[in-house]
């Protein structure tokens, strides 16, 4: 994992040393100078920390940011270790915080309506993502060596970040964690389609997956049908893709787009705008009115502490009343919206100067929304719930306009990639306890070259 800025800070329950010639919580033996016994430094006696059990190290390490779980695993073998520990693994799962992070990708360019391969640089065309961390607006490059060419990066949950085929007809779907290297293939599924929407919800005992829309019902037409669903859980009850539900008539929502919030599967419908509802469990769909409908423009649907939030610019260019962006929540009735955020006016008119029209993108995750501005991934606001603070986050470093040559990077798309991102919000997790449901299916890993 590759980071931008330099080591970074965050806020830490324990009292943690920073290691020096005279301290050392690694169990070695080190002889503590006077002043480190019987000074101000006491605290710091090597004698003291030296012989902390295993287990509360253990637990102090399972606290730290991927980052610098990481940059630990080079002071010794022991804490190497600690990856493939499964006493480890399971306590970290218990005692690790959730963090609301985001991962960004280059966004594909469709030719002629379909994603070309380049065969001529298969061997160097590697996925690479960019993991954001809002809390202290640092970037991290990962890398997705495992992913073969033809699949695009559209959903991300549990840690895990899924990946579908590209090419039409059944799509094949993979499930990776790119902090540890691990892939895991799921069935294909059952109908034909080009570019569908897809959402993903995994908790540490189920996984839910919906695909909708875009059936291919000619070799050369698309229409917007139906939706199938992958479910597995501990206790033992699967589906896979055996569960099917028709879409509203006439819906024409944005591809690949999907939001999760309380057991429903949420998207944008277009012309006139709407909200498409899939209730995972009734395995039904319903249509929610839009607020302001008919004076928005680039809506996008995130998910912000738990609701479902729809972020939009508003323009009554015949009504006295400001330009601004907009936030709004669903109510518990489900078909309510309540404005619960309005973008300064001097700090919006700022914004739509930068954005001239072109549209933005926005993700959210827990307490963060990130929009960023379409064909400009150099300029993004970031949101904070709690604190209601709006800021502008650093460039990607990685990419954009800073002509950096990070290992030859930008030259292993083959003109596929261009330079807008796309991203979800993801937490980054070094084990998924859903991976040991998903490897009864006994699927052997198929080669998509």
């Amino acid at each position: 994992m590759e980071a931008h800025h330099a080591p970074i800070s965050f806020n830490f329950p324990y009292v943690f040393p920073i290691p020096t010639p005279t301290t050392n919580f690694l169990g070695t033996n080190t002889t503590p100078n006077s002043s480190s016994i019987n000074g101000s430094n006491t605290w710091m006696d090597s004698r003291i920390w030296s012989r902390l059990p295993h287990r509360l190290i253990d637990r102090v390490i399972a606290f730290l940011p991927p980052p610098a779980f990481f940059r630990a695993r080079a002071v010794c073998k022991r804490f190497y270790g600690l990856l493939y520990s499964t006493h480890f693994l399971e306590l970290y799962l218990q005692v690790s915080p959730q963090r609301h992070w985001f991962i960004f990708f280059k966004q594909k360019v469709p030719r002629n309506n379909i994603y070309k391969n380049n065969s001529t640089n298969a061997g160097n065309n590697s996925v690479e993502g960019y993991l954001f961390d809002p809390d202290n607006l640092s970037w991290y490059r990962l890398s997705f060596a495992l992913i073969p060419q033809g699949f695009s990066p559209v959903s991300s949950s549990g840690g895990l970040i899924c990946f579908v085929s590209d090419e039409a007809g059944s799509k094949n779907i993979l499930l990776c964690n790119p902090l540890v290297g691990s892939i895991i293939p799921l069935p294909p599924t059952l109908r034909p389609r080009l570019f569908p929407s897809i959402g993903l919800t995994i908790t540490n005992s189920s996984i839910d997956l919906a695909v909708a829309g875009d059936d291919l019902i000619s070799p050369y037409a698309v229409k917007n049908l139906t939706t199938e669903s992958f479910h597995i859980d501990g206790n033992g009850f699967y589906s896979i893709w055996g569960t099917t539900s028709s879409l509203p008539r006439l819906c024409s929502f944005e591809s690949g787009k999907m939001v999760h919030v309380q057991g429903r599967f949420y998207c944008m419908n277009f012309s006139p705008f709407s909200v498409l509802s899939y209730d995972i469990g009734k395995n039904n769909w319903c249509k929610i009115q839009a607020p302001m409908r008919r004076f928005l423009r680039s809506p996008s649907l995130v998910e912000g502490n738990g609701r479902l939030v729809l972020a939009s610019a508003v323009e009554k260019s015949k009504l006295n009343v400001p330009r601004s962006l907009r936030l709004w929540a669903l109510q518990d009735c489900g078909t309510m919206w309540v404005e619960i955020e309005r973008m300064p006016q001097q700090l919006y008119v700022q914004f739509a100067e930068l954005e001239n029209g072109q549209g933005f993108n926005c993700v959210g995750h827990g307490e963060f929304v990130v929009i960023m501005i379409k064909n400009n991934s150099d300029n993004a606001l970031l949101f904070d719930f709690c604190k209601k603070r709006w800021l502008w986050t650093p460039p990607c470093p990685f990419v954009g306009n800073n002509n950096v040559d990070y290992g030859g990077s930008s030259n292993n798309y083959g003109g596929e990639y261009g330079g807008e991102l796309h991203g979800f919000g993801y937490d980054p997790r070094l084990a998924a306890p859903i991976g040991a449901l998903l490897d009864q299916l006994t699927l052997p890993f198929q080669s998509f070259n």
